[in-house]
């Protein structure tokens, strides 16, 4: 609920070590991750805990700084939180181009979103020629680059998305061979539909009832890299997931399938290789996106429970200033 959070006025932090950074946040990134961040239990990063100021990458301005490699103007991308100035260290912040492309193509399709997208698929699917990739959640920042990076080698794509228009998009913008609404009481039968060769890579960023209708199609040999369970982040649903489990472990040992969890800062030594590859086509137009940007920094905790309803389309952005 957006009485859950708090928006305080405090005065703006002064450095004190000298590796700090001060910067001036312009934009702001909400990601489905930062639901996971507030459950007080063990994770792969330390919870959020009550009171904190609430992660998040950020694309901001230096205005002033301690270290020597960073000058008031720079502009850098950096994890500088929901909030409008932030002290960073070095070792988290980035200068980035603003005559390359936009400013928030760096919090989406160039950012952690893309890139996940990127280490998922080319590192962990590895995608063939002739295969099938499936991917959920597929206007988002990351399965809209699933899809395209997809095509770009040669797969058939089928995107799973909520709502007629959201398909819609996955085929007619992204370039999506197939699109299956996840809300169909038949989504099962469409999916299969959709698919018909099977599964060779299902790119897993939702779980749930999707992932009952994707188990029973996965080819031999089938890779499912995993970035996320969004449907599952806030506890509610009420199903019998042991089911799936117990299937997709059978699976597994029959299909030799490979099922990889991956954080995508595992993956930190294959970023030049990403930029150098997806840049490019991101400013030539080979490679597209969709933004949602929702003004002011009051408005983030309402615009972030919408992202977890689903109803943005594209990558959600704060514009904090």
């Amino acid at each position: 609920m957006v009485e859950d959070f708090r928006h305080v006025t405090l005065d703006i932090p002064q450095l004190r070590a000298p590796d700090d950074i001060l910067i001036r946040n312009r934009l702001l990134s909400l990601d489905p991750y930062m639901r996971w961040r507030m459950n007080d239990s063990k994770s792969y990063a330390k919870p959020v805990g009550i009171g904190e100021v609430m992660v998040g990458a950020t694309v901001g301005e230096v205005v002033c700084s301690n270290d020597p490699l960073f000058a008031p103007g720079d502009v850098v991308l950096a994890g500088g939180g929901w909030q409008d100035y932030a002290i960073v260290k070095p070792d988290g912040v980035r200068k980035i181009d603003p005559q390359l492309t936009s400013l928030s193509a760096y919090l989406g399709v160039l950012g952690s979103p893309g890139f996940t997208a990127y280490a998922g698929l080319m590192k962990i699917g590895a995608p063939q020629p002739g295969e099938t990739v499936v991917v959920g959640a597929a206007t988002g920042p990351v399965g809209s680059l699933v899809i395209q990076l997809a095509k770009m080698a040669g797969c058939r794509a089928v995107a799973i998305a909520g709502g007629v228009e959201k398909c819609r998009l996955a085929v007619e913008r992204f370039g999506a061979d197939a699109a299956v609404d996840h809300r169909d009481p038949d989504l099962a039968n469409k999916l299969a539909a959709a698919c018909p060769n099977g599964i060779d890579v299902y790119f897993e960023n939702i779980g749930g009832r999707v992932l009952d209708a994707v188990i029973p199609l996965l080819n031999s040999f089938a890779r499912i890299p995993v970035c996320g369970l969004i449907s599952q982040y806030n506890g509610l649903e009420q199903r019998d997931d042991a089911i799936s489990l117990a299937q997709l472990m059978q699976d597994a040992l029959v299909k030799r399938l490979l099922v990889r969890g991956f954080i995508v800062t595992d993956y930190n030594a294959y970023r030049d290789e990403f930029f150098a590859s997806v840049a490019p086509k991101v400013t030539s137009g080979a490679i597209v996106s969709l933004e949602d940007i929702v003004d002011g920094l009051a408005n983030a905790p309402s615009a972030f429970i919408g992202l977890l309803n689903g109803k943005n389309i594209g990558k959600l952005i704060i514009r904090v200033d």
